[in-house]
């Protein structure tokens, strides 16, 4: 069976190194990209088992991304899982996270652990 596949948005390319080597680690195919925008390049191509989005992001970030991801034409990838990562939760609720269209929330600094938990889970590995 082929690896799945993980759609990482962040901006930061320490925190895009570091899950990318903890999920490669666990046999997960990893593409990473800075924005939103590139996120819907790229999803307009390929499809992938989960996203994980950065909340914020220049161009497009995480928020807006999600509601576009989820408005897509193609079911499968409209309801793909997509994860928000996030610095400062205190911004938004569980709640709006959820309205918006995001499976679960990641907590910067990330719980690497819970961050391969969630996407074991998602992705039901």
């Amino acid at each position: 069976m082929s690896a799945k596949r993980v759609l990482i948005a962040e901006d930061s390319s320490v925190i895009q190194n570091l899950a990318r080597k903890i999920l490669e680690f666990q046999n997960y195919d990893i593409t990473s990209v800075k924005n939103g925008e590139q996120v819907m390049q790229i999803l307009d191509k390929e499809d992938f088992h989960i996203l994980l989005l950065d909340i914020n992001m220049p161009v497009m970030d995480g928020m807006e991304c999600v509601k576009q991801v989820r408005a897509l034409p193609n079911k499968t990838k409209a309801e793909v899982p997509i994860v928000a990562i996030t610095g400062n939760a205190k911004n938004y609720t569980e709640e709006e996270f959820k309205t918006a269209g995001f499976s679960d929330v990641l907590v910067k600094p990330l719980n690497f652990d819970r961050l391969v938990e969630v996407v074991n889970q998602l992705t039901d590995k």
